[in-house]
């Protein structure tokens, strides 16, 4: 065993933080990742039209933590962005989501002027729920059952393949309503950002360091970090334990790409309420520096969600059902990883949480700083 020589398993922002900030504490970390490229599922190109894409999904930052983007501005210059999502309800038309005044305005054909009506109104057509026990009850205690069976229900089916009966109230609660006439995605108490080089040119920087060595390609095998100090894994743990216990579930994303001629739009983001197998589209070149050598073409990307199995296992996003069933099967194999010496859990599907970025590197910068902290004690 090295003993300096750390084995990180992933190279997305789990892994790319904890081999970087080893580094710099004199670590040598050894980054692997099955995948033929660096970034996870934050990995972006330039395309044939000129265009970045995302190649796992639109990444949009955002955050109110001021020292996350002070860590991220060490390898990337960022540019400001309020990414504005809109909803199709009916062919050519188009409202605001999150729900904001205008929204409701049009749904039911009201005229309500600021952000009192707009409350008073949600009131009188909400359900009072105090403890919503699933999605359901908590949209339903918020916005009434129109509003809900419009933009929530169809599009959790699709999505979810539940019923928002069957869905944790956790799921929804993140959705922000705007009762005046914002009509940007994110709060406006949060930095929105987007890297001016695209994902992928940040995790070359972050990795790029003498003590850290980088293997794509490459996947991990049981039993190799007995030749490291210590090993950072962001495999899914249900793997990595054989699924002992069964099986943790997740869906994922079909991404169906098109080119168009150049055209002007407000939004990035389309999402679907409709019947149709997709949930949303994105036009890559509305967000900023993504149309980047402008052909005259551009490209936009339907996402149609199933299951991971039916997907070549990419996991995206983890289930988060009413009973918390798939929590408690979690507990499980987390209760098994306490039993591993020199090996700890990180990222998404490690940790079987859905994260955003700011989140990831909010809780691996945690970790492992805690981590080296008591090695070099």
């Amino acid at each position: 065993m090295n003993s300096k020589r750390v084995l990180i398993v992933g190279a997305g922002f789990a892994g790319a933080v904890h081999a970087r900030q080893l580094a710099e504490a004199g670590f040598e970390a050894h980054v692997i990742d099955k995948r033929p490229h660096i970034a996870g599922n934050a990995y972006d190109f330039v395309n044939e039209n000129g265009v970045r894409v995302h190649a796992y999904g639109p990444h949009l930052f955002h955050t109110k933590q001021r020292h996350i983007v002070d860590w991220l501005q060490k390898f990337t210059e960022f540019a400001p962005y309020s990414h504005k999502v809109r909803a199709f309800i009916a062919p050519d038309s188009y409202v605001p989501l999150p729900i904001n005044l205008n929204t409701i305005n049009v749904i039911f054909g009201v005229e309500l002027k600021n952000e009192t009506e707009a409350k008073n109104f949600l009131a009188s057509v909400a359900i009072p729920c105090e403890s919503p026990k699933n999605a359901a009850e908590y949209l339903y205690s918020k916005i009434g059952v129109k509003l809900t069976d419009l933009f929530f229900r169809p599009y959790t089916k699709k999505m979810w393949l539940m019923d928002l009966e069957e869905m944790s109230a956790s799921v929804v609660q993140r959705i922000p309503i705007n009762y005046d006439e914002t009509d940007t995605y994110f709060s406006r108490e949060e930095i929105q950002v987007m890297p001016r080089n695209g994902y992928t040119a940040i995790f070359e920087k972050i990795l790029d360091h003498t003590n850290i060595e980088v293997e794509t390609n490459a996947s991990y095998e049981k039993g190799m970090e007995r030749d490291y100090l210590y090993c950072f894994n962001s495999m899914p743990i249900d793997e990595y334990f054989d699924f002992v216990h069964g099986r943790l579930p997740y869906r994922s994303i079909r991404f169906h790409h098109r080119t168009e001629p150049l055209f002007t739009q407000e939004w990035s983001v389309t999402n679907f309420t409709d019947s149709s197998p997709f949930t949303r589209e994105t036009s890559w070149h509305v967000l900023p520096d993504h149309h980047v050598n402008p052909t005259g073409n551009v490209t936009i990307t339907r996402e149609e969600p199933c299951d991971y199995a039916d997907n070549n296992f990419e996991r995206y996003y983890p289930v988060k059902t009413a009973d918390g069933r798939y929590q408690s099967l979690y507990a499980i194999y987390k209760n098994d990883a306490k039993l591993l010496p020199n090996m700890s859990f990180i990222g998404r599907c490690g940790t079987y949480q859905y994260l955003d970025m700011d989140q990831v590197i909010n809780q691996s910068l945690t970790h492992v700083n805690a981590w080296i902290a008591d090695r070099l004690a």
